[in-house]
C-alpha cells in the first residue's frame, strides 16, 4: 500500500504502543501487530511501515480473509483518507494554527480497528488518566480472552467485539476496573450493538452523517458529548467533533495562546468553531503539540 510523502509513522507506532505490556498490540521497530476478531475468528493484523509504503498482512485462525476487505481496514487504521491537506490549505496562514500545521505536517489520527472498539475505549477513558484507561483496557482484554478463548495463535490477545462483551456481567467488568456506571454503560452499548439496534459497522461502511450518529448515541445513558466526539474521531474518522471539553485540548490551547490559565470549555468551543469542519483534527494537532 502506498503512503503519502508526509505520512508520520511515529504517530501510529506510539499510539499502538501505549500499553507497555503489549497484550493485544505489539510494536517492534517499524512493525505494528494488533490482535483483532475477524468475522468472529482470532486474527493478527500486521503493518510494516517504511517510507512511502505499508505492507499489510492479516493472519486469521479461520477462513482466509478477502484482500478486498483487508485493504479498506488498513486505510482506515492509517487515516489515509483524512482531510489533512484541506485543513493545511485553508488555515496554513492562521496566526496560531498555521505555525502548528507547519511544525506537524501531515498529522493524521490513528483509528481504532472498529467503531465498537473506539466507543468502548471512549467509555473506558471517561474522566480518568490515559495510564489508568490503558490499564483497565488491558484487564478487559485479558478477562474476555480468558473467558472466550480469543487469543490468536501468535500469542496476541484480541480486542473483544460487541457480541463477546455482551455475554459478560457487571461484576466481571468491576473486577477489570470499571466503575458501576461505566460497567452498566459498556454492557448496554455492547448488547445494543450485538443485537443490531446500534449499527456501528453499518454507519461506518455507509458513511452515515456525523449528526445522525451523534443524535443516536446521545440517547444512550452514560454517553456524553466528549464520548461521542471521541468515538466519531477514532471510530469513524469524522473530523468535526469539537472535543472542547477535553482537558488536554484545553491545556494545549492555553500554551498555544500564551494564557496563564486554561480556557473554559465554552471558550475552547468558540476557538475551535472557526476550523469547522475539521475541529477534531485541530484538537488532534493540539494533543500532538
Amino acid at each position: 500500500m502506498q503512503l503519502p510523502a508526509d505520512f508520520r509513522p511515529a504517530d501510529f507506532l506510539a499510539f499502538h504502543g501505549r500499553d507497555a505490556r503489549q497484550v493485544a498490540e505489539r510494536v517492534t521497530g517499524s512493525r505494528i501487530e494488533k490482535g483483532i476478531l475477524w468475522h468472529g475468528h482470532p486474527a493478527r493484523l500486521t503493518l510494516d511501515l517504511s517510507p512511502g509504503r505499508a505492507e499489510v498482512r492479516l493472519d486469521v485462525d479461520g477462513p482466509a480473509p478477502d484482500p478486498a476487505e483487508v485493504a479498506p481496514l488498513a486505510r482506515h487504521l492509517l487515516g489515509l483518507d483524512q482531510p489533512v491537506a484541506q485543513l493545511a490549505a485553508a488555515h496554513g496562514d492562521h496566526p496560531q494554527l498555521g505555525p502548528l500545521l507547519a511544525r506537524l505536517p501531515g498529522l493524521r489520527v490513528p483509528q481504532a480497528a472498529t467503531p465498537f472498539e473506539a466507543l468502548s475505549w471512549a467509555i473506558t477513558g471517561q474522566q480518568i488518566s490515559l495510564a489508568a484507561a490503558v490499564s483497565i483496557r488491558r484487564r478487559l482484554i485479558e478477562t474476555t480472552n480468558e473467558a472466550a478463548g480469543l487469543r490468536h495463535s501468535s500469542g496476541l490477545a484480541c480486542y473483544p467485539d460487541a457480541a463477546t462483551l455482551a455475554r459478560l456481567d457487571e461484576p466481571t467488568l468491576r473486577t477489570a476496573g470499571y466503575s458501576t456506571t461505566k460497567a452498566a454503560t459498556l454492557l448496554h452499548v455492547a448488547r445494543r450493538t450485538a443485537d443490531g439496534h446500534l449499527p456501528l459497522d453499518h454507519w461506518l461502511h455507509t458513511r452515515t452523517p456525523a449528526a445522525e450518529i451523534h443524535a443516536t448515541l446521545a440517547q444512550l445513558r452514560g454517553i456524553g458529548p466528549w464520548t461521542i466526539d471521541y468515538t466519531l474521531l477514532r471510530g469513524f474518522a469524522q473530523m468535526d467533533g469539537s472535543l472542547h471539553g477535553d482537558v488536554a485540548v484545553r491545556r494545549k490551547l492555553q500554551a498555544l495562546l500564551g494564557h496563564d490559565t486554561p480556557p473554559t470549555p465554552k471558550e475552547t468551543q468558540t476557538w475551535l468553531a472557526q476550523f469547522a469542519p475539521w475541529r477534531a483534527l485541530v484538537a488532534a494537532l493540539l494533543w500532538a503539540s
